[in-house]
């Protein structure tokens, strides 16, 4: 939890929708005994009074993130690296790709300006995805100085919300409806014939470049967001990397680079990350002068990926590599002994924990998809070797106790 003036405001009206208010311990005041008695359904009618909901669910890791490190930033060392996985939630309506409680995966650094920073992130969106195998994944980048510039062609910087707010819909609603949308916010004709304009520039990166400059490239904001956009695409060779300047991303704290990793076209859930730079969050705390920049993996979203485009291992859910039988009290006792050795080598075993048929015993096995059973009866205590089955050939053999760790391990 959070207080909720932490969270308010920080992330665009949307965000400010989603924000999963929460009631407070606020029940155990005395002005509220006779609302708790009167019915539950009684409380709920004060949900929006600030006497109730003052505290909130997070909505990411990056605010509450900013308030620790304001609250200990004599404590830290910086430039401050971190990662964190924890889940977060929305007052959303759930579907497809959307979740009101999922988890998230960010990686950031806090007091550092130095833009190889950004290059790392981008390497490490590569490589993570990459070794996920969601190998036609989408980096796309973009600079909030672009579009404040941008705000600033359109009659100024109190313009940036409102067109970000816009821009960032224009995968879901088109062009059209984004027009409509910047009308309804109070932008002219011509300052939206300016950002149609800046909305169709395409072509390769370098052509992407050469365009912005001649539409912004008097304007000294874009010039040094442009600068930076060159210098991550020059630093990023290997890594499909594409300069998309319709990437807007809606949250206000940003301030330099920004992120999105979008699943490939053929899976419809669109962004599995993102993230950027946000050179003035801890200000909100009190703390200035702290710069940051980080990434997020949407760790839900990438699930539901290598779900659709059958990514995991066959093997994913084997957890068991081995199960002796149970043969016997004294039987049992002597493959328990057995078996902590194949523990300490790494090789996860069981023991089957009774004394049954033994058809029964290979029904668990199957259904736990344990690839090896192993039997020692009396017999082979006494001639110094079990009997390994492989469940899916069905070959079976007799492998001596010393040798039994690395049959296994092949």
């Amino acid at each position: 939890m959070e207080n909720l003036e932490t969270l308010m405001g920080k992330y665009g009206e949307e965000g400010d929708r989603l924000i999963f208010k929460i009631l407070n311990n606020g029940l155990n005041d005395p002005k509220n005994i006779d609302k708790a008695k009167a019915g539950f359904e009684k409380v709920l009618e004060g949900k929006n009074n600030a006497d109730i909901t003052e505290r909130a669910l997070k909505y990411d890791l990056t605010i509450p993130f900013a308030r620790y490190v304001a609250m200990n930033h004599g404590q830290l060392t910086f430039p401050y690296k971190r990662y964190q996985i924890q889940p977060v939630w929305r007052a959303d309506r759930p579907q497809k790709g959307r979740y009101r409680e999922f988890t998230q995966c960010d990686a950031d650094v806090v007091g550092s300006t130095w833009l190889l920073n950004e290059v790392e992130f981008a390497f490490i969106y590569h490589a993570v995805l990459s070794k996920l195998q969601i190998t036609n994944y989408k980096l796309q980048i973009n600079s909030r100085k672009i579009l404040a510039a941008l705000a600033d062609l359109c009659g100024g910087a109190d313009k940036l919300t409102d067109i970000t707010i816009a821009i960032d819909k224009l995968d879901k609603i088109g062009i059209d409806k984004v027009k409509e949308e910047l009308q309804q916010r109070g932008l002219n004709n011509d300052q939206i014939v300016t950002i149609e304009k800046y909305l169709s520039i395409n072509g390769s990166n370098e052509e992407k470049l050469v365009k912005i400059k001649q539409l912004l490239g008097s304007i000294e904001t874009a010039v040094q967001g442009i600068a930076e956009v060159e210098y991550l695409y020059q630093h990023t060779k290997g890594i499909d990397l594409n300069i998309d300047f319709t990437l807007a991303r809606g949250l206000n704290y940003y301030t330099g680079i920004i992120f999105e990793a979008k699943a490939p076209a053929e899976v419809k859930i669109g962004s599995i990350g993102g993230g950027g730079r946000y050179d003035d969050l801890t200000s909100l705390f009190g703390v200035p002068n702290i710069p940051g920049v980080g990434i997020s993996f949407g760790v839900d979203r990438i699930y539901d990926v290598m779900e659709e485009l059958n990514l995991f291992p066959e093997d994913i859910e084997i957890s068991t590599r081995a199960l002796f039988f149970n043969m016997g009290e004294t039987e049992s006792l002597f493959a328990f002994g057995i078996l902590q050795k194949l523990r300490a080598d790494n090789i996860a075993s069981e023991l089957y924990p009774e004394f049954t048929k033994i058809n029964k015993q290979f029904t668990y096995a199957e259904k736990k998809n344990i690839p090896f059973v192993i039997i020692i009866g009396s017999k082979e205590i006494e001639e110094g070797h079990c009997l390994v089955k492989e469940m899916a050939s069905g070959k079976q053999e007799a492998v001596k106790f010393d040798g039994l760790s690395a049959y296994l391990s092949k």
